[in-house]
């Protein structure tokens, strides 16, 4: 045994913990690492496990896979559903009101989404379960598709693959924004051991032929045009494969190219070092197959088919195009096709779509970062944000949907085809139109949080007069909130000449995010190329004097 007094405690409750764990995996890795403790062996390990729990906010949970309180388990998960469950009895959800549960292909999420399942039937709802790994947009379908008073998705996302997480929506297709967040996370606080949690059946396996009607709700938004494009296109170990491929296959477009590696759904994802099409080498194989094939574009979704992404071929080879380049492409084609509505991005996205919808005279807002705030705004026509997230038809999905988005992106594509012409030609005229607005982003990550904090004083404290050779007309502190957002902690520095720099510390990771952009005239004379020249020099040294005034 130890003789280390102080990891008493910390044995006590690992040994409580693994009496209620109902896995047997996990229960045997915590029994493990607590059998080596008591013969001595550092506790590091087995303190972090215990440090906390993982922290039920907007995005839900998320958090690597394994035993105890700080990581993603059975345990977590039982814990969070019996505390949904007590939310929405506390909202007036009625006896028998469905909940539906998706999941996709990671470690564990089948297995997540069957005790939520239970524990929603035993606290007396009526679990409907997604048929099989699926997108996220297709969840958020089926919630209002169902009049469902909440959902809930089993994904992490594009984090890495030994993480899992957990998204909570609510009966509007939505996700979850404060305070619901903290009231649900109060309700898990209060949930007693996991063995007493009310357990009923695992559900109602959600049919089909909801899937299919989602897919076609999707192909149905196109109109009749142009087809003919050569696509290549990856899931990225993901869940969109089939989805995607039958949506372009319905609506009309000829034999989709997948990247055969990355076709089928993998949760170590082993082609790839992160599942994040962001990320570099991510998207490797798929330029490299569409390079062979001669493809016009490349797209592609993170592994829960919630983000688009896409690549197209320029005079330097193949490039990935920023979240706010196709954002303006959709929101060209919604604008051109006479939708009505607010046209709304998130505060750190380009400042482009303004101009585009004031121009179309439509309404405009921007909202904080995340669709859980872009999705419930009323009347929306179109929303997006630079992190690839793209919302085409709200009427349906009031969330991100890279499905809907790929679909868009690809008949945008094949009508410049067909008009000999390119998406790079495509952002020119937007560019000569409205101004180049070119964007970038500066992201650093801290071993300790308090970093950060000391980091974000530091700015507020001595703001900045000038940035990149642009002085500082404007320092706004977004934690005080105004009329138009709520607070947030960020800082937004308006600059001369319409460019902008905004920093905020990450919601997901320990990183700071710094998002920058210019907007440069488009002179006839010089042309398109000559203001992308002058904006990545600005942008340069937007860089550089951000990282000096942060004192990174």
């Amino acid at each position: 045994m130890t003789s280390d007094a102080a990891t008493a405690p910390l044995l006590d409750r690992a040994r409580t913990w693994a009496a209620q764990d109902p896995d047997e995996q996990t229960r045997a890795e915590l029994e493990a690492i607590i059998t080596e403790v008591e013969a001595g062996s550092d506790p590091a390990e087995l303190a972090d496990r215990f440090r906390g729990t993982l922290e039920f906010g907007t995005a839900g949970l998320r958090g690597a896979l394994g035993a105890g309180p700080n990581r993603m388990n059975r345990v977590v998960v039982i814990r969070a559903a019996a505390g949904l469950a007590s939310y929405l009895r506390d909202q007036g959800a009625p006896s028998g009101a469905p909940v539906v549960i998706g999941y996709d292909a990671r470690h564990n999420s089948d297995v997540f989404a069957r005790d939520t399942a239970e524990v929603m039937s035993g606290a007396g709802f009526k679990a409907l379960v997604m048929p099989r790994p699926l997108p996220t947009p297709l969840l958020a379908y089926v919630i209002r598709e169902l009049g469902c008073v909440a959902g809930v998705m089993v994904t992490a996302s594009h984090n890495p693959p030994q993480d899992n997480g957990y998204k909570v929506y609510l009966g509007d297709g939505s996700q979850i924004v404060p305070p619901a967040d903290s009231d649900i996370a109060e309700r898990i606080a209060a949930v007693g051991a996991v063995s007493d949690v009310p357990r009923g059946n695992g559900g109602t396996v959600v049919g089909e032929e909801l899937v299919d009607r989602y897919l076609d709700t999707v192909a149905d938004l196109l109109d009749d045009g142009p087809r003919e494009l050569e696509i290549v296109y990856t899931p990225l170990h993901g869940v969109g494969g089939t989805s995607v491929v039958q949506v372009l296959e319905t609506a009309g477009f000829s034999e989709t190219h997948v990247v055969p590696e990355q076709e089928q759904p993998d949760p170590d994802f082993p082609t790839v070092a992160f599942p994040n099409p962001e990320e570099p080498g991510a998207m490797d194989l798929a330029i490299a197959l569409a390079g062979r094939l001669r493809a016009d574009i490349v797209v592609a979704n993170d592994p829960d088919a919630d983000r688009c992404a896409a690549a197209i071929e320029g005079p330097h080879g193949w490039r990935m195009l920023r979240g706010d380049e196709v954002g303006a492409l959709l929101a060209q084609r919604l604008l051109a096709g006479g939708k009505q509505g607010v046209y709304a991005t998130s505060i750190v996205s380009s400042s482009l779509l303004g101009k585009m919808a004031a121009k179309a005279g439509q309404p405009y807002e921007e909202t904080l970062t995340g669709f859980k705030w872009i999705g419930r705004l009323d009347n929306l026509a179109y929303g997006y944000e630079e992190a690839l997230g793209y919302c085409v038809d709200p009427e349906h999905v009031r969330d991100k949907d890279g499905v809907s988005a790929l679909l868009l992106l690809c008949a945008v594509a094949a009508a410049a085809k067909a008009e000999g012409r390119t998406l790079a030609d495509l952002l020119d005229d937007i560019a000569v139109e409205h101004g180049l607005h070119a964007t970038d982003q500066l992201s650093v990550r801290f071993a300790e949080l308090e970093q950060i904090a000391a980091t974000m004083d530091r700015l507020r404290t001595s703001p900045p007069s000038t940035l990149g050779g642009l002085a500082v007309e404007r320092v706004e502190d977004l934690a005080l909130g105004s009329a138009e957002l709520p607070p947030t902690d960020g800082l937004r520095y308006t600059l001369a000449e319409g460019a902008r720099v905004i920093v905020r510390p990450s919601g997901t990771e320990p990183k700071l995010k710094c998002y920058l952009e210019v907007v440069i005239e488009v002179s006839p004379e010089d042309g398109v190329d000559a203001a992308r020249i002058a904006a990545a020099g600005r942008l340069d040294a937007l860089k550089n004097d951000v990282k000096l005034a942060a004192g990174l």
